[in-house]
């Protein structure tokens, strides 16, 4: 029963628990203040801890009305919490604070459900929302005494001036504040559910700073083992190692870090990191690495230098936050817990751009709470010259934005450098110039030369076996995966030995195993032909004597010519990178414009994979794109300003803000005892959906919508627990369709299933 005297409530509640006697339930006033008095706390560093304080004090006011009451003690009454703390808070801010209060609103609104539009044509967004009528006990001036003043925070003064660019400030301003909350109303909640014998994830990372002698300490150790085997190679790593590590003393901002593959890069610029955030007090590390096929290269790399229980490693295939809605409103009642990576507390981040960049734009609570930990970071972006075209503006605002505003040093990590520097001709760049840490970046690209790239003309697959006929060792890389599997099953019907096939067919797992076996292969010069597509190309540590590269981009040849005598063990006339022409295999639409682009600036280099001729080229990208072209989704032009408010269209942003548009649906191959353990525990009720998803997420091949469902139709694969999951886990039954050597066929569904009736 509520508790009342003479018909007036006396205890005001937040959380509750079976307990009907409410003696362990947890006050309103008491949540109110934890979550603004951790919300401030987050939000110190960035110098908004007042505006996250009110965030925090104003968020569950909606909390005070009988009818939420009467729902903690179990009545079916729907009762919207969120609305009444922007309308109030609103309300009580004055002059400048009235412009802080505006954006507090769409934190306060979308702590649950997620940042809303200002204005779309649904009764969700803040413009309807504030202007719901409020049934609202005036007990909260009571409990929570508000003295509201001093909210505009002191970095205002240094946003920019021009309206575009100032409107998005303050949006990515009013996503720290959100993350800030979010993060806290989540913790608070926690915290009073795990007193009351809840289990907690487990939070407890070390500081970086309180790490970093450790770390540096066994990086030494580590670089000490590596110059164990001397060379004219590792001379050369060295000297670019110890350039970029005397770069680490200057100021914290926007860097480009210029190598050419075999270069040493992903140690050099962990070096500078870990001397940067000593010098300057940087709180975490955050490396972002485009491809999930090179993460467990780099996550391994760092596990061996720092050790494992420092690193977090965070991507997903399969996407946790499409859980079935009512498992989703069950976690949230219940307790509102949410797993250790969500808030990227670990001192060393190893992710996907994917995951960095869609975080960054999200709407989502889950997704955004940890941005206001990315703060203050120093981030590694991996393979820089593999963001976006389509989405490029958006990106290039919201690192300038961490850059500027919020104590984040960013490097732009790459051998083919995008040309992302502020010019004349570019710009909406980033403030790059002289911010290079390597030393002579087009004198390294000459001293690295290692191959020769030559132009084939057009090449069938009758050419190509040819060439793979005559070489033991070669690498051809194709622009789809149904070119790769055609071109590899004709040179097995050819009787071509030491045959290998890598492909997105193949699930994660096997695609590992898959890269040892390259490696072992080239290293015990053991036949080895190896058919692929790009997933070969960027980061990938193999080392083939020629390759054959179908027509691409230049950055995509260049970063090709990198798994080409990387170690420079053999003459470079010999290293031969073959461009050519599929006649019968058409590029994508994308790569054909790469294509022309670099076609356009041949005549003007001698040696394409000089820094100039890469500058030129994408020169030339930008200029096809157009600054409409770089921001496809019209990002940019969803957040604007005027004299009425903000209209910022965050619901709407992190729906279309998508790093990669493939249009693929996820089949689960539970092909090992690891995989069929999770997928045979989906049909458990207690196991968290997100927790067997990271679990399976080397297990999932993503294959076009239409094949999966003609996969489901034919009785090939199903929907799993889908009572229980929804239609987010799809597994392989019919593993005839999954084979180790060129993994998920799924084109012939419809025949195998026409065949199966045959007696």
């Amino acid at each position: 029963m509520l508790s009342l005297v003479v018909g007036v409530i006396v205890s005001w509640y937040a959380h509750s628990t079976a307990d009907q006697s409410k003696v362990d339930w947890q006050l309103l006033s008491e949540h109110c203040f934890g979550v603004a008095a951790l919300a401030a706390k987050m939000a110190k560093p960035l110098g908004l801890e007042r505006a996250a304080f009110f965030a925090g004090l104003f968020h569950d006011l909606g909390k005070y009305c009988i009818d939420f009451q009467l729902r903690l003690e179990g009545r079916d009454v729907p009762v919207d919490h969120s609305t009444a703390g922007a309308q109030v808070l609103s309300g009580l801010a004055q002059g400048s604070d009235k412009l802080v209060a505006h954006l507090l609103a769409y934190a306060i609104l979308g702590h649950h459900a997620g940042l809303p539009d200002w204005l779309n044509e649904t009764d969700a967004c803040c413009n309807m929302r504030l202007k719901r009528p409020l049934a609202l006990d005036p007990a909260w001036q009571d409990e929570l005494r508000p003295e509201v003043s001093d909210l505009l925070p002191d970095m205002v003064a240094q946003l920019p001036k021009t309206p575009p660019e100032q409107a998005f400030a303050f949006a990515f301003m009013t996503r720290m504040i959100f993350s800030c909350l979010v993060d806290a109303d989540f913790k608070d909640t926690e915290r009073y559910y795990s007193a009351r014998g809840d289990v907690v994830p487990d939070r407890d990372w070390p500081a970086l700073q309180d790490r970093l002698d450790d770390f540096l300490s066994r990086f030494e150790a580590h670089m000490a083992k590596l110059k164990a085997g001397g060379s004219e190679l590792n001379d050369l790593r060295a000297a670019i190692l110890a350039h970029v590590r005397a770069g680490a003393e200057r100021q914290p901002g926007l860097f480009t870090l210029t190598v050419p593959t075999g270069g040493g890069k992903t140690l050099a610029s962990l070096a500078f990191a870990l001397d940067h955030a000593r010098r300057h007090g940087h709180t975490r590390i955050i490396y972002a690495i485009p491809f999930t096929s090179i993460i467990d290269q780099t996550a391994a790399i760092f596990r061996d230098v720092l050790g494992e229980e420092n690193i977090l490693e965070h991507h997903a295939a399969i996407d946790e936050e499409h859980l079935d809605p009512k498992e989703r409103k069950e976690k949230e009642a219940k307790e509102k817990l949410r797993l250790a990576m969500e808030d990227w507390a670990a001192p060393v981040v190893v992710t996907t751009t994917v995951q960095l960049f869609e975080s960054l734009f999200s709407a989502r609570p889950s997704k955004a709470r940890k941005l206001h930990n990315i703060a203050n970071a120093v981030i590694i972006l991996d393979e820089a010259q593999t963001l976006p075209r389509g989405l490029l503006l958006p990106i290039l605002r919201a690192l300038e934005e961490l850059a500027t505003h919020y104590g984040c040093t960013v490097v732009l990590c790459t051998a083919t450098q995008p040309a992302l520097e502020r010019r004349e001709a570019f710009p909406k760049g980033l403030p790059l110039a002289g911010r290079e840490l390597a030393p002579d970046p087009q004198g390294l690209a000459q001293k690295f030369a290692r191959v020769r790239i030559r132009h084939g003309g057009d090449m069938d697959n009758d050419a190509l076996i040819a060439a793979l006929r005559d070489r033991e060792q070669v690498l051809v890389i194709v622009n789809s995966r149904r070119h790769a599997l055609e071109l590899f099953q004709q040179a097995q019907r050819e009787g071509l030995g030491g045959l290998v096939h890598l492909t997105t067919r193949h699930h994660a797992a096997d695609r590992r195993r898959i890269l040892e076996d390259i490696r072992a292969r080239l290293k015990a010069h053991a036949p080895c032909r190896l058919i692929a597509t790009s997933l070969i190309e960027a980061g990938v540590d193999v080392d083939f004597p020629v390759a054959f590269r179908a027509e691409a981009g230049l950055d995509q040849i260049i970063q090709a010519a990198g798994r080409v005598n990387r170690e420079g063990r053999r003459r470079r006339d010999e290293s031969i990178v073959t461009v050519f022409k599929a006649p019968d295999y058409p590029p994508p639409a994308e790569i054909r414009g790469l294509v022309g682009d670099m076609k356009r600036i041949i005549d003007r280099h001698d040696d394409l994979t000089s820094t100039a001729a890469i500058e030129d080229y994408f020169g030339e990208v930008y200029w096809r794109f157009g600054a409409k072209g770089l921001d496809a989704k019209g990002i940019l032009d969803r957040f604007t300003l005027s004299r009425q408010g903000s209209n910022f269209a965050f619901r709407t942003v992190g729906d279309t803000f998508r790093m990669i548009e493939s249009g693929m649906a996820p089949v689960i191959i539970a092909s090992e005892a690891e995989a069929q353990k999770a997928v045979d525990q989906l049909s458990i009720e207690g196991i968290p959906s997100g927790k067997l998803a990271r679990h399976l997420q080397p297990f999932v091949v993503q294959v076009p919508p239409k094949a999966r469902d003609v996969l489901i139709r034919n009785g090939h694969a199903a929907f799993a627990a889908p009572a229980l999951r929804g239609d987010q886990f799809v597994v392989l039954h019919k593993m005839e369709f999954y084979r180790p050597d060129v993994g998920l066929i799924w084109e012939n569904a419809d025949y195998l299933a026409a065949e199966d009736m045959l007696i």
